[in-house]
């Protein structure tokens, strides 16, 4: 326990200096000083500063990821739940960033260093939305020729939203309130199960 709460620190302290001052600007010292752990207990979880940041990536994916896991476990429709799983996503991605101050620029300047950090949370927000279309097959809501292709498909989107809903260019001007409400719409037509008609002649 000792171990895990040293390290955290360490990236907490770490992400703070990173947002004030940004990546180029913050030494290994720095963070050695403001944790008051020393640069001997530094290096002993940290080869050097970019493992920390990719550190302090990984930790902002987690929190996103156990609130989506929360956000899934709820009692709600599929169809609500896949629409409350992709704003939850969009919003703390939107937060973690904007929090994060200088690290801001960090996180799109290093875009390719991020997707080999972001490898698990993808895997896993992919089996998240396959679950949940799994829950919307059992209960005759959804009709999904292919989960694992219609998640896969669902994830890329979101994830190619990502940055336009932080720039505030998706839906500029739109109220959240409506916007929500056509993604809602787009998720019902794409999975919702269509009545079969029946034929006139029989």
């Amino acid at each position: 326990m000792a171990v895990v709460k040293t390290r955290t620190k360490l990236v907490d302290v770490a992400r703070q200096l990173f947002a004030k001052n940004g990546l180029e600007n913050t030494t290994m010292n720095d963070i050695a000083q403001a944790s008051g752990k020393g640069r001997r207990t530094l290096y002993t979880y940290f080869k050097n500063k970019e493992e920390i940041y990719w550190a302090v990536i990984e930790g902002e994916l987690e929190r996103i990821n156990e609130r989506m896991n929360e956000v899934s476990m709820q009692q709600m429709e599929p169809e609500d739940k896949l629409v409350e799983v992709i704003y939850t996503h969009l919003n703390m991605i939107k937060e973690a960033v904007q929090r994060n101050g200088n690290l801001r620029a960090e996180f799109f300047r290093n875009i390719v260093m991020v997707q080999k950090v972001r490898k698990n949370f993808d895997r896993n927000e992919q089996r998240l939305f396959a679950a949940i279309m799994a829950e919307g097959v059992q209960q005759g809501r959804f009709e999904i020729e292919s989960i694992p292709l219609c998640s896969d498909i669902l994830h890329y989107c979101i994830k190619g939203l990502e940055i336009p809903y932080i720039y505030g260019r998706l839906a500029d001007g739109m109220p959240q309130g409506i916007s929500r409400g056509i993604v809602q719409k787009l998720i019902h037509k794409a999975l919702y199960r269509q009545e079969k008609k029946i034929d006139q002649y029989l």
